[in-house]
């Protein structure tokens, strides 16, 4: 906080706050307006003691408090009263709170007035809603506390903003633009000087123009896109949709393509380790090689030396550069079935950077020694020059140890391979006395034809090779956290925080409903993920065990990064952080050059770090992480739709995961595919939509809707363009049982079931995907 000539700065008062939430806009601008001097994010989290896992929603409030107009300071300033608000407007939806209500804000009013708290009306039947950046015009109702209730007339597109769709060519010359978003029901008209040459069918970007008073409105292409026939257009669109970059700036190849090969120089030779890379068969950048042998101390009978070995991409990414600025920039790879989005340029990530067999490469390193119970004893990490012995796949390696070795791995098998299941199975031992969360959730994968079509949507198989893998990778985690906390450097650890208590709440009311016996989730106790394992092993082989597993996963905490540790939950560890990927994550990045300067490794690392701009940091990176998410799930999303085409008219079991007021979604039970039962189409009635409970009833017949249903739908529609699948229920499905007390047996699911997460499971524990696209992982 900035000081005044010739003394400190007067203490701002600071308006009570309920423990444990975040303040108030109201309290912020009171704050920023009662403050003699300026103030930005830094001063108002200290002010209000907000916790680093309430950082991101501290940024977004603020940056919608400055979307609103500069506030007035002065000591003695008092807020102007809240102005009453017009009868019609046009609204924005700014984000979603805590509750997963949607915050809705003025658009064109007077910035020196606050304005008064907008809630959303329930829209009608069948109507679609809103989402996070859409404008409407709205229709406003005050209520008693002084808040408005604001009912949507219809909705708008904000002039200057990019819509992404397909062109349809009319005989003049002309034409209409079909938006890729499904929630984006406008048809643009495009006159035929303003199409840039688009064709029938082009994938087109276009901005929309002035609304005219009649008709539809108007839009230009500015950039085409490609044909939406071609099967990259699936990943281009959610590229787009995301603003993702994909082209790196010329500054940052020169310096990747200007990068040489290192020698040993005073780097730790590791080259006689026969270290191995494992990972999925089309990868081609491998950035992380393992070793273990049988420990040689005699104090230490049946135990392990391990060496986890992961490429030394800090050493070609400096702090400040053009390669840095443009990782920065993009916090992460993004996985698509057809491609990959580096975060380095390929000089890097497919040459310098990757762990090829028998070529000389750079690498931060890390020994640890267990017992037998795969109890750490020790560590110790250096900057070392490798030798990759072999590259390997998670089926050679499973097949080699299961008797099946091929020309590669039989002369491994036994010097390389069988210790590294050795060191495993200690590793798992330890990782099973831990208790960590072990959640069983199918992951779909889409396999591509030579043509890029989909040729089948497989389910991804858990091989001991992968978790050998997986539990190697969060072993060295775990010691690179411990080292930088020994040395006094920031550490950008990988937090997942414990279940908030009213997810818990609800999680406990559902399966007390299912009154199913080994099901229950006490009161009153200290959750840890041992209770939720016994909870999934009870499931375990009953027909409501996917949605309990699916259940317990919503209930949890999203993971994410901080330089502030709050532990990791789900791997029920005291510290944690990624160390093992710094090729295609930035927080990797950040742990190996601090693990550089702490250690003396070279003059290279990151030797000053601002606090806050360091725990401002883990608020982008976290943040660009839940951007790669969206995309990649969105284009699988839209490569399940362009699959299941060619099955329009199909009779498809599946299951109910979603109850929304327009409708019912439901989940493929063989692809996995997501798409809508419109409520319009099920059996004539007057629904009711219990949102708490996520359940649909009908007022006369009764019939009841619920999560978890098991159905049989005929699949009505695949709209490839939008991205979205409609069903229609067979024979009505739903529930019209009654109990003996003449209530209906309506089982109330969690508060928040039926949303998808926006998180990778509960956490990635420092893997790439395998079974990606051919190139990067």
């Amino acid at each position: 906080m900035a000081k005044p000539p010739g003394g400190k700065a007067p203490k701002t008062r600071v308006p009570h706050r309920v423990p444990g939430g975040l303040p108030t806009r109201q309290q912020i601008v009171e704050f920023i307006a009662q403050s003699p001097v300026p103030v930005g994010k830094r001063e108002i989290a200290k002010a209000f003691k907000v916790g680093s896992a309430d950082r991101v929603a501290l940024k977004g409030l603020l940056k919608d408090i400055e979307r609103s107009g500069p506030v007035e300071r002065g000591p003695r300033r008092r807020l102007a009263p809240v102005g009453a608000l017009p009868e019609i407007a046009v609204v924005e939806i700014a984000g979603i709170d805590a509750e997963g209500e949607p915050i809705v804000r003025l658009l064109g009013s007077d910035p020196s007035i606050p304005t008064p708290s907008i809630r959303l009306a329930p829209g009608r039947r069948g109507e679609e809603t809103l989402g996070v950046r859409d404008r409407a015009v709205a229709r406003f109702r005050r209520q008693e506390d002084g808040s408005y209730l604001a009912a949507v007339v219809r909705k708008v597109e904000p002039q200057g903003e990019h819509v992404l769709g397909v062109f349809k060519a009319d005989a003049d010359g002309a034409g209409r633009i079909v938006p890729t978003d499904r929630r984006n029901k406008t048809t643009y008209r495009i006159r035929a000087n303003e199409g840039l040459g688009a064709a029938d069918g082009d994938l087109v970007l276009a901005e929309p123009l002035p609304v005219p008073r009649l008709g539809l409105p108007h839009a230009q292409v500015i950039e085409r896109l490609g044909r939406m026939s071609d099967p990259k257009a699936i990943s281009l669109i959610a590229i787009h949709q995301q603003g993702i970059p994909v082209g790196f700036p010329e500054a940052a190849i020169k310096e990747a393509e200007a990068a040489k090969p290192v020698t040993l120089g005073s780097r730790t030779d590791l080259r006689d380790f026969p270290l191995v890379t494992i990972d999925g068969a089309d990868a081609r950048d491998f950035d992380d090689a393992v070793w273990a042998a049988p420990d040689d101390d005699p104090e230490n009978p049946g135990g392990w030396h391990l060496l986890v070995a992961i490429a030394d991409v800090s050493w070609y990414v400096r702090p400040g550069s053009a390669l840095d600025r443009s990782a920065r920039e993009r916090g992460n790879s993004v996985y698509f079935p057809d491609r990959v989005v580096p975060m380095l340029p390929e000089a890097l990530s497919n040459e310098l950077c990757s762990l090829k067999p028998a070529v000389e490469r750079a690498c931060m390193a890390i020994h640890l020694w267990l017992d037998a119970d795969g109890k750490k004893l020790r560590h110790k990490a250096v900057r070392g020059l490798m030798r990759s012995a072999a590259r390997l796949t998670y089926e050679q390696v499973q097949a080699a140890i299961d008797g099946r070795p091929d020309d590669t791995t039989g002369p491994l098998v036994d010097p390389v391979i069988r210790p590294l299941y050795g060191a495993y199975a200690a590793l798992d031992k330890a990782r099973r006395k831990r208790g960590t969360l072990d959640l069983d959730i199918p992951e779909r994968r889409v396999v591509l034809g030579p043509d890029g079509t989909v040729e089948r949507i497989d389910q991804r198989e858990r091989l001991d090779s992968h978790k050998l893998i997986e539990e190697f990778m969060i072993a060295a985690n775990v010691a690179a956290a411990e080292i930088l906390e020994k040395v006094h450097k920031p550490c950008m650890y990988r937090v997942h925080d414990a279940p908030d208590p009213e997810k818990l709440a609800s999680l406990r009311e559902f399966l007390e409903g299912l009154e199913i016996h080994g099901l229950q989730l006490a009161k009153g106790q200290v959750v840890r993920p041992t209770h939720f394992n016994r909870i999934l092993a009870a499931a375990e082989g009953r027909p409501e065990a996917a949605m309990i597993n699916e259940l317990v996963l919503r209930s949890q905490a999203q993971a994410m990064y901080a330089p502030d540790n709050l532990g990791h939950f789900g791997l029920a560890l005291k510290r944690y952080a990624h160390f093992t990927s710094p090729i295609r994550r930035y927080a990797d990045l950040l742990v190996h050059r601090a693990m550089v300067a702490g250690l003396h490794l070279g003059d290279d690392g990151l030797d000053t770090v601002d606090p806050e701009a360091f725990a401002e940091l883990g608020v982008d990176i976290s943040r660009l992480e839940g951007r790669a998410a969206t995309a990649e799930r969105s284009a699988v999303d839209r490569y399940l739709v362009a699959y299941m085409a060619q099955h329009v008219g199909t009779i498809l079991p599946g299951r109910v995961n979603g109850v929304t007021r327009f409708g019912l979604f439901v989940t493929l039970a063989e692809s996995g595919a997501d798409g809508l039962v419109p409520i319009s189409s099920l059996p004539a009635d007057y629904y009711h939509h219990d949102e708490r409970a996520h359940r649909l009833v009908g007022q006369r017949s009764g019939r009841v809707y619920r999560l978890g249903d098991t159905v049989d739908v005929r699949l009505a529609e695949a709209d490839p363009v939008a991205g979205g699948l409609t069903f229609q229920l067979i024979d009505g499905g739903g529930e019209d049982r009654v109990s003996r007390k003449g209530q209906r047996l309506l089982r109330t699911p969690p508060k928040d079931a039926g949303r998808k997460f926006d998180g990778q499971k509960f956490d990635r524990p420092g893997r790439k995907r395998p079974g990606t696209a051919p190139g990067r992982r």
